[in-house]
């Protein structure tokens, strides 16, 4: 009973705050995942340390340059958003970023022992993994005044809205996942990486989450979202959204941990949380530049 209060508790918690940073405005959406990105990165170091203990041996120099460096990329991609001293944030992300993506690898060869481009090659996939995705989750929300929601309404919508949505998706195809999975599943999906999912489940959550997204857009979100891009963005969030948690769970096995972090009581840590999110925020912003922009 302890366990269930601390979960709910948690849980509520975490959903007041990410509201909160969400719908807010467009800087709080920033700093929420700022900070989701800082905390994520620092989850996936700790699974390669686990995975591959010569990582552990990377010099302060690499560990600081690489935190800087994604800090930088989540600043790039803001553009002219905000301003410091008449400078855009995202001038200055895009130079700081490459200048720590110059100094990591010299910072390797002159302050390391034993240099080792496996290492500089973990931390470049940790900005790529991790980093990118939240900063397009990012530019999506920053950009909202370009997009056309629907063929004669450009940045009507709030900003939040296509962030939002897919968190929303992500939440019902792993919802409807695990109850079709638990009622009709028999058919193993992926048994070396996750036993208990199954096709059937995987199939079932993934087709009513567009099923739900495509009967809300018809009758009620039309106005406001093209019905294409209801389905569109509900069939992101639930193929890439799976394939992100699976993903993840790879890691983990490959690190021997259940979870990434215990930042949520008895919810994991944040890459257990946005897993998901890390495959369908870039597919999803390849779908806003191209069809909504």
């Amino acid at each position: 009973m302890k366990t269930f209060f601390t979960r709910t508790a948690s849980a509520l918690v975490f959903v007041a705050v990410m509201l909160g940073g969400i719908l807010w405005n467009p800087f709080t959406f920033f700093l929420l995942f700022f900070l989701v990105n800082f905390f994520a990165l620092q989850e996936y170091f700790k699974i390669i340390r686990q995975i591959d203990t010569d990582y552990s041996n990377i010099t302060p120099v690499h560990r600081t340059g690489t935190t800087v460096a994604s800090c930088a990329i989540m600043l790039a991609f803001t553009g002219n958003t905000f301003m410091f001293a008449g400078i855009s944030s995202g001038f200055i992300g895009w130079w700081a970023a490459i200048i720590f993506l110059m100094v990591l690898p010299l910072g390797e060869i002159l302050f390391s022992k034993d240099f080792s481009l496996k290492n500089i090659g973990y931390s470049a996939l940790g900005l790529l993994y991790v980093t990118v995705p939240f900063s397009l989750l990012v530019n999506i929300r920053l950009n909202a005044e370009n997009i056309h929601y629907t063929p004669d309404q450009v940045g009507t919508a709030p900003g939040w809205l296509i962030p939002l949505l897919l968190i929303i998706f992500i939440w019902i195809n792993d919802t409807m996942a695990y109850i079709v999975g638990s009622l009709i599943g028999r058919t193993p999906f992926a048994p070396a990486i996750s036993p208990k999912k199954t096709i059937e489940g995987t199939l079932g959550g993934m087709i009513l989450a567009v099923a739900t997204a495509g009967i809300y857009g018809h009758f009620w979100g039309a106005s406001y979202l093209s019905f294409q891009h209801w389905l569109a963005l509900a069939g992101i969030a639930a193929i890439f959204g799976t394939i992100g948690d699976l993903i993840e769970s790879k890691l983990k096995r490959m690190a021997g941990v259940k979870d990434s972090g215990s930042i949520m009581p008895g919810h994991g840590g944040f890459l257990d949380r946005f897993d998901s999110m890390l495959l369908a925020a870039p597919f999803a912003w390849i779908y806003v530049q191209t069809f909504m922009l």
